[in-house]
């Protein structure tokens, strides 16, 4: 689905708010969706590669397989969203809230996710090399196959973190 700025315009504020966003495979890339409501949002294999999302509130949304690549989606609201195998690789997640997101098989590397808020989101076998974590909330995160290889945690909180079969970075601290 490829939609003109006009389309969107008209699909984002002329829609009646007790029905979510309907963009399953949408080809949207480099869009500014900053501040915009997609709470709800079906954008399952969305191509939003180098978005503006920045504060962008996504809450309980699909994003299953989106492509995010580039993305920026600083103090997002992503809470509870559904982002199993979507690609995330270099998008910035500076300061977003991620809580209790699905994250299964997603592609983070290089990804800032630098004071995200990641607690009791399941991350498993979800792809983190390189990912910057400084300072993030990892609290209660299921981390079981998860690659954070070279990741930066310094200051990160991954306490009752599941990080069972993770591969972890070599100058990870102890404990």
């Amino acid at each position: 689905m490829d939609l003109t700025k006009s389309e969107l315009y008209l699909l984002l504020n002329m829609r009646s708010n007790d029905r979510p966003l309907w963009l399953v495979g949408a080809y949207l890339p480099n869009v500014d969706l900053r501040e915009a409501d997609l709470r709800q949002a079906n954008l399952w294999e969305a191509d939003l590669r180098g978005a503006s999302l920045i504060g962008a509130d996504l809450g309980t949304a699909c994003l299953t397989g989106a492509d995010l690549r580039e993305a920026n989606l600083g103090e997002a609201r992503l809470g509870e969203a559904d982002l199993r195998g979507a690609s995330l690789r270099g998008a910035n997640l500076w300061g977003a809230d991620l809580q209790g997101a699905c994250l299964i098989g997603a592609d983070l590397r290089g990804a800032n996710l630098q004071g995200a808020n990641l607690l009791g989101a399941d991350l498993r076998q979800t792809d983190l090399q390189q990912a910057d974590l400084r300072g993030a909330s990892l609290q209660g995160a299921d981390l079981r196959g998860a690659d954070l290889g070279r990741a930066k945690l310094g200051g990160a909180d991954l306490s009752d973190a599941n990080l069972l079969g993770a591969t972890m970075p070599d100058d990870a601290p102890d404990g």
